[in-house]
């Protein structure tokens, strides 16, 4: 199985496919640009649902659902919304048999269904604030696909807030982008960039647009959570009006923010290795796999399936009692990235023991049949730490900082990750640096440093400090 897995080091695009569809994740479909997500994929894509919505409603937020279509004067009401997804929209004009007397979109996004729904439903400033997300797909017509990363279907959940003041909705812009930051460091164990995009490249039709930016095995960036800051622009749009405290009318203030199935790539892309998937324990739907040695034993069985039922009371364990020889069955579980696995057979049963197999490391430990539970509790737990600081030290290694031209054109050729330079704000600046480069600006982080005291690009004065970077 591992021999069927292209190295990262010679192929990453490749290596990715492969562990994409050798760990069963993902599987091709007859419906071009799309992607059939297996149970192994789902599985992950449930437990990352599970944890942030916890974590949402933890903030009062609430789920709903709306419509999958949006009629196409809908869509035309906020300008520079429907300019930035026209390339990406794809149209139902048929019902049926008979033409539609107004084309719908299928929805890229729902900003334009909330605002709908939210001028009729707010009139009074007691309506608000208006604090809902919903689970779906959407649809983008993207040219380019990718598993997980860029599929013209993809799932994710959008959530979109109404808030009476400005205040409010820039408090709530920024924290949502922190629970997802949090998420993503405690949970995947990725280290992330929090900050704010640049105007160039901010949600189209928002205020402000804030993003976590993480760095893939290969020194690409990959923007992993974004909220963005409406301001009232589309509540202007939209006529989404409330009465005040002083009987005078008000336009709302909205926030919007979401993460996709695209996070799976994330995981795959920052812990991966040549055997396969590794999974971090919070987010793997199978913590311990117990594999059998000399499985047709009774005391083999009996053993097992008592170590199984302790085992299950703390964590998602399963066994594999399948006839495959042993070895192929490790092989197996480390192409899946179950984190830890048991190994026990006659012999380890006589010691009243067994061996642990960590994936991250490979490391074997032994442990006492007695202090099981306690000790998988130690593993998992050191594993999810490891694979943080695995991660961190990979990110932090590949950041480079660039104080004139020549020095970040030199770093953009001949190393991959991010690179630290100073910004003077013009847009042409961005461009150019996009066209010398392929480099975009990924975001403008929160914890400002002044590194230099002019624009790496046009030597005029510096505004922010950004970190730049190549990106999926």
């Amino acid at each position: 199985m591992v021999q069927a897995i292209t190295s990262m080091d010679e192929d990453f695009a490749q290596w990715y496919t492969d562990v994409v569809l050798k760990a069963g994740l993902t599987d091709y479909t007859s419906v071009k640009g799309c992607m059939v997500i297996k149970p192994a994929g789902y599985a992950i894509w449930e437990n990352i649902q599970r944890e942030l919505d916890r974590r949402f409603k933890e903030t009062g937020v609430e789920n709903v659902y709306m419509p999958m279509f949006i009629p196409e004067s809908l869509l035309q009401k906020e300008k520079d919304h429907v300019e930035g997804f026209a390339p990406e929209v794809a149209w139902v004009t048929h019902g049926g048999l008979e033409p539609l007397q107004e084309r719908m979109c299928v929805r890229p996004t729902s900003e334009t269904l909330f605002c709908d729904f939210y001028a009729n439903e707010i009139q009074s400033y007691r309506d608000l604030p208006k604090v809902y997300n919903q689970w779906c797909s959407v649809v983008r017509w993207e040219k380019t696909t990718r598993p997980f990363l860029r599929s013209r279907e993809f799932l994710w959940q959008e959530g979109h807030t109404a808030h009476a003041t400005a205040e409010e909705a820039e408090a709530r812009t920024e924290q949502m982008l922190h629970v997802y930051a949090d998420f993503v460091e405690e949970v995947l164990a990725i280290p992330v960039v929090r900050g704010r995009k640049t105007d160039k490249e901010k949600f189209a039709g928002a205020k402000a647009t804030y993003t976590i930016e993480a760095l893939m095995h290969d020194g690409k960036a990959l923007q992993s959570g974004t909220s963005h800051n409406f301001g009232d622009g589309f509540a202007r749009a939209f006529g989404i009006q409330y009465t005040d405290k002083e009987n005078k009318l008000q336009y709302v203030h909205q926030t919007s923010w979401g993460m996709t199935t695209r996070m799976i790539g994330a995981i795959i892309m920052v812990h991966g290795d040549d055997n396969g998937l590794v999974l971090p324990p919070r987010i793997a739907p199978t913590q311990i796999m117990i594999v059998p040695i000399r499985q047709q034993e009774e005391s083999v069985v009996n053993t097992v399936e008592e170590i199984r039922a302790r085992l299950a009371k703390k964590f998602s364990v399963k066994t594999d009692f399948s006839d495959k020889s042993p070895g192929w069955k490790f092989s197996e579980q480390e192409m899946r990235g179950i984190p830890t696995r048991i190994e026990i057979g006659p012999k380890d049963i006589e010691a009243n023991q067994c061996v642990v197999v960590r994936r991250d490391t490979g490391e074997k430990i032994t442990v006492s049949l007695d202090e099981i539970e306690e000790k998988m509790a130690e593993i998992l737990e050191a594993m999810q730490k490891d694979m943080f600081e695995r991660a961190k030290k990979h990110r932090d290694a590949h950041v480079y900082d660039a104080r004139d031209y020549e020095e970040f054109k030199r770093i953009m050729l001949e190393k991959s990750g991010f690179v630290r330079a100073m910004w003077c704000g013009d847009e042409a600046c961005e461009n150019k640096i996009k066209e010398d480069t392929g480099a975009t600006s990924r975001c403008m982080p929160f914890e400002q440093e002044e590194i230099a005291d002019t624009c790496v690009c046009c030597g005029k004065k510096a505004k922010k400090l950004v970190y730049w970077g190549k990106a999926y």
